[in-house]
C-alpha cells in the first residue's frame, strides 16, 4: 500500500510540474477582441456625488472580452474586480452587442423590406383581369330580399348599358 501512495505522490508532482497553475487577481493583459460596434458612451461623464471615489470604468460590454482567462468564466470577471455602475446592462446577461454596425443593419433591413414590397406590387400588377362578368343583382341589389338593411345590400345593378 505504501508503494501505491508513493506512485500517487509522484504522479501528482509530475502533473504539477507539467501544468503550472496560472492564477491572477487582476484583469488579464490579453487584448480583448475588437467588436464591430462596441457599446461606448459618447456623452461626457457627469460627476455623480453618490459614486464618491469609486473608479470610473469604461462603458464596454463584457461580451467583448475573451472567453478564457477569468476566475468566473460565466461572467468573464476576476475576484475583486470592481463592477461598473451599470453592470446589469454591461454583463453577460445584458443586451447583445450588435455584430453589425447599426447603419449597415438598417440598410440591409431597408433592402429586404423594399424587396418584399416590390414583389407584392409586381404580383398585384402582374395578375390578369377577371375573365368573367361580375354578377349583378336586380331590385337595387336585393335590399328587401336580404332584410331591408343598407348594410346587407349586394352590388347595385348598373343600368347604364341597359338604357342604351
Amino acid at each position: 500500500m505504501n508503494t501505491s501512495l508513493t506512485v500517487a505522490r509522484r504522479a501528482a508532482l509530475r502533473a504539477r510540474a507539467v501544468a503550472p497553475r496560472i492564477r491572477s487577481y487582476a484583469t488579464p493583459t490579453t487584448a480583448a477582441p475588437t467588436s464591430p460596434a462596441p457599446l461606448t458612451s459618447t456623452l461626457p461623464e457627469d460627476d455623480d456625488p453618490q459614486l464618491a471615489d469609486y473608479p470610473r470604468l469604461p462603458f464596454v460590454s463584457k461580451q467583448t472580452r475573451p472567453a478564457r482567462g477569468w476566475e468566473d468564466l460565466q461572467f468573464r470577471r476576476n475576484y475583486g474586480e470592481p463592477l461598473h455602475e451599470q453592470e446589469e446592462v454591461l454583463s453577460m446577461w445584458g443586451p447583445d452587442v450588435p455584430v453589425v454596425p447599426p447603419q449597415t443593419a438598417i440598410r440591409w433591413f431597408s433592402i429586404a423590406v423594399l424587396g418584399f414590397v416590390s414583389f407584392g406590387v409586381l404580383c398585384n400588377y402582374g395578375h390578369p383581369e377577371i375573365p368573367a362578368v361580375r354578377r349583378e343583382y336586380p331590385f337595387g341589389g336585393l335590399v328587401n330580399e336580404l332584410g331591408g338593411l343598407d348594410e346587407n345590400k349586394a352590388r347595385v345593378e348598373q343600368d347604364s348599358e341597359a338604357d342604351e
